[in-house]
């Protein structure tokens, strides 16, 4: 039995992922295809990789990835959309610029990206009489409202344009459902971490960018004084939430938006302290060295939020969500790709 095959029940379903070679789509794909689903893949390689396909198929072998047929377009592209969602029974909707600095420093590509892609995707499974539309959406949008925990229907000013394109993406999925009847579920993933995650370039996340430090030696650098708190998810659970919004009967609403986390906050001196145990529990050989890091302390970066915790009842209700990885079960499994990996991701 695969990780998620009480979700998929033993019915074989035609699933689109876009983003399928990024982090969360290409973990979207190895589980579909272990599960003996039908899965096309949509992606342009602008962050996603052809490393993190190789790996699934791999680890998945050669019958099931015979299921799998990749496209190598571009959401932006009308031509590319309609071919990817033709035949499609579910679209999982993970392609996007993401990043807070990557989008303060390049504002245009992130909304012809994130918007005017979302768009594109959208309007193509409209057309394509798609059941359901699950998509990728942020706890970014949250902005600048101080209340813990998060709770959906209380949002406020987006603090980046990146989290504007989010809040975009919402408000585009909700017209397009109460328009067209589409079902459209959106999913506000709070700080995923997880196998696949790329360590490298200017706009990595931390977790993935403080392990590949941790390993070579280097000084992870913490923004702030590091009480800045998040509400770290393991893949597995995004994973679990894009299944169970895909098929969930419960969710009535043409279009709903879900917190998809653990509801648990830690800070980043926390994870720091956390990260390093992780590493040194599978890598004795470098646990002296691991554990006498300390990191540097660099000014708070614009547009980050202070705190950040989700309320999951919503999505434990609705589509059955639980989290099945808190911060360490998730540590522990991202650990192991971490070492295998960090030198080949260079």
């Amino acid at each position: 039995m695969t990780r998620f095959d009480e979700i998929l029940g033993g019915v074989r379903r035609r699933w689109l992922v876009t983003g399928a070679a990024g982090f969360i789509g290409s973990n979207l794909v190895e589980w579909l295809l272990r599960g003996g689903q039908s899965v096309v893949g949509l992606d342009n390689f602008a962050t996603g990789h052809q490393r993190n396909l190789d790996e699934v198929r791999r680890l998945v072998g050669e019958s099931d990835w015979a299921r799998f047929r990749f496209i190598r377009g571009d959401i932006r592209n009308t031509d590319d959309c309609r071919a990817a969602v033709d035949g499609a029974d579910y679209v999982l909707h993970q392609a996007a610029l993401g990043s807070v600095p990557r989008s303060l420093a390049e504002p245009l590509a992130s909304f012809d990206a994130n918007v005017t892609g979302f768009v594109h995707i959208l309007t193509a499974a409209r057309d394509a009489g798609v059941k359901r539309f699950v998509y990728a959406s942020s706890s970014s949008v949250y902005g600048d409202n101080p209340d813990l925990p998060k709770l959906e229907g209380r949002v406020g000013r987006p603090l980046s344009p990146y989290a504007a394109t989010k809040c975009a993406n919402e408000l585009f999925a909700d017209v397009w459902a109460r328009s067209y009847g589409m079902s459209c579920v959106g999913l506000r993933y709070f700080n995923v971490f997880g196998p696949r995650q790329d360590p490298q370039g200017a706009y990595a996340a931390v977790i993935p960018r403080w392990a590949a430090a941790m390993l070579r030696g280097d000084t992870c650098q913490i923004n702030g004084d590091g009480k800045t708190s998040r509400d770290f998810c393991f893949v597995a659970n995004a994973v679990q939430a894009n299944l169970r919004a895909a098929l969930a009967g419960a969710v009535t609403a043409p279009h709903e938006v879900l917190n998809i986390a653990c509801g648990e906050t830690t800070d980043l001196e926390q994870l720091f302290a956390a990260l390093k145990q992780a590493l040194a529990d599978r890598a004795p050989q470098l646990a002296q060295r691991l554990r006498s890091q300390v990191p540097s302390y660099q000014p708070f970066r614009a547009g980050d939020v202070r705190h950040s915790l989700a309320a999951i009842s919503r999505a434990e209700t609705l589509i059955g969500y639980r989290p099945t990885h808190r911060l360490a079960e998730g540590l522990a499994e991202a650990a192991e790709w971490y070492l295998q990996s960090v030198d080949r991701t260079a």
